[in-house]
């Protein structure tokens, strides 16, 4: 095998099936992206720049013009849009990090058609194709390839082409096997409008809030905002924060995408454990309300068989692989330094002797 096909193959391992690596195993780095020039889609373009000046509209009636109600309502849907896609699409069907019986497989999927990001099956595919393909080519939102590129401009330009060769790599057999998703799929041109624009600019009307405002406040800002603030995981917790646990990934440890994104924010985490529900070591309700509402649906037996993590393994590898960040595990700099410089004079003095 060619080294660079070799080194590929050992990362998708890394990535995709991290749960059988020995705990010793050394890390291994994505190869980087290929520089190629950008191919606009000028209508998406003009698509979004139009729904980003409605956003920002709607931001000012949410703030200065709506109802009291109206805003709350906003707000709501927020989180259970957000819920959608944190609980749904990403921890429950893509990693698969806990199961849920029929009553909040049903809800979470209604949650996720109100957030409006492609059906579950769609959204699953891209996200497990980015763990397995992690900030190379094949990675839909590849983030070596700047902050702008991985925060929307994947959706603004044509896909690599290395995405759509290796998409029949990713399995999500599993999801399409599941009727509920396979419903949301075939009729999602139906219910998104109705769950994503429609509904959210009526309810408001029925307690004297105008057709205007609802429809730019709790429909179209409510929407970019949570677009917006799922980019971040994208974009910023790959870029700027921490690595804790494993310093040669890209991924970082960011609170304040956190806060906003009801818990993604712990990215050096997930992606070195993908398969722990908390998505977090400590999974802190305050800075993780995903996992608030995992751990309620667990206490009323919708959700059970909940994934986690050992301490005993993450303090193994934060040891090993972190950067010495870790509150708990982590070092100080000028220690590891000293350590270094230690261990380099004895083994000179070793080979000298």
């Amino acid at each position: 095998m060619p080294p660079q096909r070799k080194q590929e193959a050992s990362w998708v391992l890394y990535e995709a099936d991290a749960n059988n690596l020995p705990e010793d195993a050394p890390p291994h780095v994505p190869p980087s992206a290929e520089k190629r020039p950008w191919k606009i889609v000028w209508r998406n373009v003009i698509l979004f720049f139009i729904l980003h000046v409605g956003g920002v509209y709607g931001g000012y009636l949410f703030l200065f013009k709506a109802m009291w109600r109206t805003s709350i309502f906003a707000i709501f849907l927020y989180l259970c849009s957000g819920l959608g896609i944190t609980a749904g699409a990403h921890r429950l069907w893509a990693h698969k990090s806990y199961k849920a019986r029929l009553p909040l497989r049903i809800l979470l999927t209604i949650f996720n058609t109100i957030a409006f990001q492609d059906a579950v099956v769609d959204w699953a595919r891209d996200h497990r194709m980015h763990h397995k393909y992690s900030e190379t080519d094949a990675d839909p939102h590849n983030a070596t390839r700047g902050f702008f590129f991985s925060h929307i401009g994947w959706l603004l330009l044509r896909k690599h082409p290395e995405i759509k060769a290796k998409g029949h790599t990713v399995d999500v057999n599993d999801l399409r096997n599941d009727p509920i998703l396979r419903f949301q799929k075939k009729y999602y041109q139906i219910l998104m409008p109705l769950a994503c624009f429609i509904m959210p600019t009526y309810v408001p009307t029925l307690w004297g809030e105008t057709v205007w405002n609802s429809f730019y406040v709790c429909a179209i800002f409510r929407y970019v905002y949570v677009l917006n603030i799922t980019w971040l995981v994208n974009s910023a917790a790959h870029m700027w924060g921490s690595k804790p646990y494993d310093k040669n990934i890209n991924p970082v440890e960011t609170r304040p995408v956190s806060l906003v994104v009801l818990g993604e924010g712990f990215h050096n985490y997930h992606h070195t454990f993908p398969w722990d529900y908390k998505t977090a070591e400590l999974g802190d309700y305050s800075l993780n309300l995903s996992k608030l509402f995992i751990d309620f649906m667990a206490k009323i037996d919708w959700a059970y068989d909940l994934k986690t993590v050992s301490t005993d393994v993450i303090q193994k590898r934060t040891k090993r692989t972190g950067d010495g960040s870790h509150p708990v595990w982590g070092y100080d700099v000028g220690e590891v330094a000293t350590e270094d410089k230690t261990d380099t004079t004895n083994l000179v003095n070793s080979k000298v002797l």
